[in-house]
């Protein structure tokens, strides 16, 4: 019978080192990539749901306009607030005026705001048709809506200014 000597198994050390820096390297290069995968995400979120309100602002003055809405010629043609748009207005085109108009489900939530214990209609900041777009001021009305949120996008502008 002959004697062969069989090979060591496993790892020597110098490969277990050089597995976890390269290991290592990819996670340091990963990270910051999914910094910025979450935040493009939050700011898609952010960019919907100012597209869905704003578009429900509309809705309502088109309505006004129409003359679905009951309103008088002093006032804007902009809700009170945001919640007009979930609460619903009386259709004045209805036989009975029973109906209702609605222009939202719920209002969305600003997902750059980073208080979750506020409602959702006070993470925006809201401009009254009144007030100058450089200087947003709330009013009677609300003609627009803004986040809150500090903060620059990806893209450069800061999301106040979106």
């Amino acid at each position: 019978m002959s004697k062969r000597r069989h090979p060591p198994t496993g790892f020597t050390l110098i490969e277990l080192v050089v597995t976890v820096a390269i290991v290592a390297l990819l996670s340091t290069l990963a990270f910051p990539l999914a910094e910025v995968a979450v935040k493009r995400s939050k700011e898609q979120e952010l960019r919907l749901a100012l597209r869905e309100i704003r578009s429900a602002l509309d809705a309502y003055m088109q309505a006004v306009e129409e003359g679905r809405i009951a309103h008088s010629v002093e006032q804007s043609a902009y809700p009170e607030s945001l919640n007009v748009l979930v609460e619903g207005v009386a259709d004045t085109s209805s036989p009975e005026r029973t109906k209702r108009i609605y222009f939202l489900r719920r209002i969305p939530r600003d997902p750059m705001f980073s208080d979750p214990t506020r409602p959702d209609e006070e993470t925006w900041g809201k401009r009254s048709y009144a007030s100058s777009h450089d200087a947003p001021e709330e009013g009677e009305d609300v003609y627009d809506v803004y986040s809150l949120a500090p903060g620059i996008g990806l893209n450069g502008i800061p999301y106040r200014n979106w």
